[in-house]
């Protein structure tokens, strides 16, 4: 799968959203602009002026995709903070002032008026910082010098989550710290789950895979099967141990919260239930309001991350797919992400203990 910087607003984002890539192609590409305000600003006639388009084509695609600009940084300065930004940068702002189009001001200027006459006239100037100056250039289709910078972007990517995961996105989620905890509990509520099919359910031990897929299914569509072929896990490898953690903690809820309906069901029946009973009950079980957001969450984390991190799709999962969020990013590559290796290291007694008891 490669991503469709033109085309979708999801790659796009999911760039956009990396603040660690975002700061090395700021490096890399040694892009800089006018500094106001903590960030670099850029006009719509430098932004032409760069990316060798007009000022027109530049407009044209701010009308088309103004709100992901403006969700990206693209802002229109009027009041204070363009009387700043005019006493900053008044003297290399002039030549643009003739190409503002009246979108970007409400005062007519004439051109019969000096450069600082014009700038005093000006009552609103558009501009862009870094991300919505990259996010133009990821628009362009007019532009050859913003085509190459796409590509430019697409192998910065690629090798800097190399180099963060090892070429390995595949256990990504275990490089959230809170895996490590869901981990921990996870045997727990599993052996729960199980003990609970052993004593309320009629049915040989086929059981045991048949319902651990009727609760994959329940929560993200799937089965283990089905998981494990688009995921590309080998026959020896667990699905659990690819999951995020938000995920592994929605199974052990559902988990452990119907391993207490069949005991109550058990002891109202005063039998075991048969499996078309224990398929009634997890519909019902499945059907509770209070899961909805819960279920929506768990499917957006799982078919987003693994389509952003791991360039995969769930068929099923694909109208939850959003970009990924800067947090995320933070969570699985910045500085407090770690393997999963480095957590037991540190945690080495804990795990000692678990072993033990």
């Amino acid at each position: 799968m490669t991503m469709d910087l033109t085309g979708s607003p999801i790659d796009r984002q999911n760039i956009l959203n990396n603040p660690d890539f975002i700061e090395n192609i700021q490096v890399f590409l040694g892009i800089t602009g006018m500094l106001y305000d903590g960030e670099y600003r850029f006009t719509t006639a430098q932004i032409a002026d760069f990316y060798e388009v007009n000022d027109r084509t530049i407009r044209r695609y701010i009308e088309s995709s103004e709100r992901e600009l403006i969700h990206n940084g693209y802002c229109i300065l009027k009041g204070q903070k363009l009387k700043e930004f005019k006493q900053l940068f008044g003297h290399i702002i002039y030549s643009d002032i003739d190409e503002v189009p009246q979108k970007d001001i409400d005062v007519p200027l004439s051109k019969q008026e000096t450069d600082k006459q014009k700038l005093n006239r000006l009552k609103a100037l558009a501009v862009f910082n870094f991300r919505s100056f990259l996010n133009i250039g990821m628009l362009l289709t007019e532009s050859e010098r913003a085509k190459s910078i796409r590509s430019t972007i697409l192998d910065l990517v690629i090798d800097s989550l190399n180099q963060k995961v090892g070429g390995q996105t595949k256990y990504i989620n275990q490089r959230d710290e809170e895996y490590f905890v869901a981990i921990l509990r996870e045997p727990e509520y599993r052996k729960e789950f199980a003990s609970a099919l052993s004593r309320y359910l009629d049915m040989g031990n086929a059981k045991y895979s048949i319902y651990t897929d009727a609760i994959y299914q329940a929560i993200f569509h799937e089965n283990a099967s089905d998981y494990k072929q688009i995921l590309k896990l080998e026959d020896k490898e667990n699905p659990r141990e690819t999951m995020y953690a938000e995920v592994l903690k929605l199974i052990a809820s559902f988990e452990i919260g119907i391993a207490d309906e069949m005991k109550f069901k058990y002891e109202e029946l005063n039998r075991k239930l048969t499996p078309l009973e224990l398929n009634d009950l997890i519909g019902k079980f499945t059907q509770h309001r209070f899961w909805i957001p819960q279920l929506e969450d768990a499917r957006i984390k799982m078919a987003s991350r693994d389509y952003g991190f791991r360039e995969v799709i769930h068929e099923r999962l694909e109208k939850y797919i959003q970009s990924i969020p800067s947090s995320d990013y933070q969570k699985f590559l910045g500085d407090r992400s770690k393997t999963l290796q480095e957590r037991i290291d540190e945690n080495i007694e804990v795990f000692k203990r678990l072993k033990e008891r």
